[in-house]
């Protein structure tokens, strides 16, 4: 694949597609780790062959109903998660702005700053600088000191982008962050987005306010079910989207169940040969210039995010296998030498050194229940069982039961009683 050489060129995708794994149980995601239990996994792919170009200074709008693929595109812009096949070229550094991502909800406001700002490169010198600005611009009031787990979605939202902004990033994703909040922030947030178009910076705007997308993005990508179904100016975009959201209105409840229903299923279908035979006949991938190697080469699964390939499945079965050995060994009560040589003989010993264990412990608690004599006391006259138990510093429950008297009981002069020995 052809490096980004002209430094105009911010973003460059290439047949780039998202597969997710969808696991009915949390232990089919322990099981998912060997290769020979994927074959009962279903697949959906959240992206079917993404291909566009975004240049320095466009703003560009993405667009699409529920489940069309706009948040998965935009984080594998930024970096969040890796495609599963195809290239997706970033030149310049990334921020991305959504609902309370990257925000740690045990932390205040302020410590979420400091660490994000951290995060990105910044040190505190530059950070104590900023410090004041951003907070400033995200305008919390006290609550900048209190625990994000407090915070309505609208603060988290201003927080976030208070800090994505004055990280001063080449490209700006902006994900539904704008969808909260009041009429005042907002208008803050376009006005930082304007300032940011007239330096020359590229942004990436997610949204369902269509009037939002027309006012601040030059550029539209109109997202559908996994697939980039146009891009292009936003006006001629947005035209063409309204006009399939008026005919999607127009069918009845069975028709729109029925064509999403067909959509998503062939989400799940999908397959990246399905990708290699439709390829070649994209209008966007002759723009770029693709030889037939290069559409091969992007048409192959990254080897980040894979399943554990034969010779590591092997090794962590061999690891599990020792660390049971070893745990039999250590209740067996035998060394590791007698083990490998006599390994049934060990299995069995530590079975019966179980039972041993629990024995010796029915053993102690009895033994603990037994009292034993010390020595032997005369009573005088008028003389109880409290005045003996003080008088020797024993317990009088055990003074009481080792004679087989009540704990009240006054006894006659010259009553012999037993002291026990363990008080």
């Amino acid at each position: 694949m052809n490096t980004v050489e002209n430094k105009q060129v911010k973003v460059r995708s290439t047949l780039v597609t998202k597969e997710y794994d969808l696991y009915k149980k949390k232990a089919d995601k322990i099981k998912a780790l060997f290769k020979f239990y994927r074959k009962d996994i279903p697949n959906f792919w959240a992206l079917k062959g993404v291909s566009f170009e975004v240049h320095a200074g466009e703003s560009v709008g993405i667009i699409g109903i529920n489940g069309s693929g706009k948040s998965t595109l935009s984080n594998v812009i930024s970096g969040i998660i890796p495609p599963t096949s195809g290239t997706m070229e970033v030149n310049g550094e990334t921020s991305i702005i959504a609902i309370g991502a990257g925000l740690k909800v045990q932390l205040t406001g302020i410590e979420n700053i400091r660490l994000k700002a951290l995060m990105s490169g910044m040190t505190n010198k530059e950070i104590d600088a900023k410090m004041e600005e951003i907070v400033s611009f995200a305008d919390l009031g006290d609550f900048i000191n209190q625990p994000v787990k407090s915070y309505s979605s609208g603060m988290k939202s201003r927080l976030g982008f208070a800090i994505a902004v004055h990280n001063n990033p080449d490209i700006l994703i902006i994900d539904e962050a704008l969808s909260v909040g009041d009429d005042t922030f907002y208008q803050k947030c376009v006005d930082k987005i304007m300032e940011f178009k007239e330096q020359g910076k590229t942004i990436f705007f997610v949204s369902h306010a269509l009037g939002q997308v027309e006012k601040l993005c030059d550029k539209t990508m109109w997202m559908h079910y996994g697939d980039l179904r146009m891009y292009g100016p936003t006006d001629i975009v947005m035209k063409e989207y309204r006009a399939f959201i008026e005919r999607f209105k127009k069918l009845s409840k069975k028709d729109q169940k029925e064509y999403q229903e067909e959509k998503k299923d062939a989400q799940k279908e999908f397959t990246l040969e399905q990708l290699s035979n439709s390829c070649l006949s994209d209008g966007e991938l002759e723009k770029q210039d693709l030889s037939d190697s290069e559409i091969q080469s992007n048409l192959k699964r990254t080897p980040l995010g894979e399943k554990m390939s034969l010779v590591t499945s092997i090794i962590l079965v061999l690891s599990v296998i020792s660390l049971f050995f070893l745990t039999v060994v250590s209740f067996s009560g035998r060394s590791l030498t007698y083990a490998l040589v006599n390994p049934v003989t060990t299995f069995k010993q530590a079975g019966n050194g179980g039972e041993a264990a629990r024995e010796r412990l029915a053993k102690q608690k009895l033994a603990a229940q037994v009292i034993h004599v010390g020595s032997k006391y005369k009573a005088s006259k008028g003389e109880s069982l409290v005045d003996i138990a003080q008088k020797h510093d024993v317990s009088l429950e055990k003074l009481a039961k080792l004679n087989k008297l009540s704990e009240d009981t006054v006894l006659t002069e010259d009553k012999v009683i037993k002291i026990p020995l363990n008080k």
